[in-house]
């Protein structure tokens, strides 16, 4: 039950990590308005919560000295991918504040980037936050005021990571990983579909190549031999001709 708990939670803040980074890609571009703004401090916020859920049950269930030595070993593959979920927020998050400081919405200092994105992005906030419709209360000022926050969260974040490195010392490379390289190649699925399929297509064709260019080079050689003989034929025939009425 512990470990589908935890995936269920991973699987959570990795969907509203991954909207946040799709959001911040709109930042500073002809996308970027004060609802892409709420947008960011709300998934933002959002994926906090979950880091400290995720953080909390993992915690505790590594420090269980109880578990069994497999069930273990999962945690501390999940933790691993916690970890690295984390840093990949961090990373957004630090985008985040530089580029919001480069754009400021009330105040513009420069254009916004032709970047060939265009649309709202409420789709992807809306699935990030797990609720249909979005609703927008922020203040005009919330490109200027929500920066201070960020630059809290951020060493929120990052104290947030040591601590989770202090409590918990789970190596990366001691973690084995479920599959082994390559494992999706060889899945049970059907030929048309798989990429075992398309690798096993791509290796006969060349073989075909190679028998029709034999095949080929083949009649050419004997195309070669008959034109020769003709020629050699005529040749002859010309000069015994031109002997006889000389």
């Amino acid at each position: 039950m512990g470990k589908e708990e935890c995936k269920t939670m991973l699987d959570a803040l990795n969907k509203v990590t991954a909207c946040y980074r799709h959001l911040v890609i709109a930042l500073g571009s002809t996308s970027d308005s004060q609802n892409l703004r709420e947008e960011l401090k709300r998934t933002r916020k959002k994926a906090q919560e979950l880091a400290v859920a995720n953080r909390t049950k993992l915690t505790s269930l590594l420090k269980d000295k109880t578990i069994s030595k497999e069930d273990r070993s999962e945690y501390e593959r999940l933790w691993v991918l916690f970890s690295s979920t984390m840093e990949l927020l961090e990373v957004d998050m630090k985008r985040s504040l530089e580029i919001g400081q480069d754009f400021p919405l009330k105040v513009p200092t420069r254009h916004l980037i032709q970047t060939g994105m265009t649309g709202s992005t409420t789709s992807v906030a809306s699935r990030a936050m797990s609720v249909q419709n979005m609703k927008y209360e922020a203040d005009s000022n919330i490109d200027t005021a929500d920066l201070r926050d960020l630059q809290t969260e951020i060493c929120q974040v990052s104290q947030m990571m040591e601590e989770m490195e202090m409590k918990v010392q789970v190596a990366p490379w001691a973690v084995e990983a479920k599959q082994e390289a390559g494992a999706e190649l060889k899945s049970n699925m059907s030929v048309g579909n798989s990429s075992v399929g398309v690798i096993s297509i791509c290796e006969e064709e060349p073989k075909e190549e190679e028998g029709g260019g034999s095949r080929d080079a083949g009649f050419g050689s004997i195309c070669a031999v008959v034109i020769f003989f003709v020629i050699v034929t005529v040749a002859v025939v010309l000069g015994y001709l031109v002997v006889n009425m000389s």
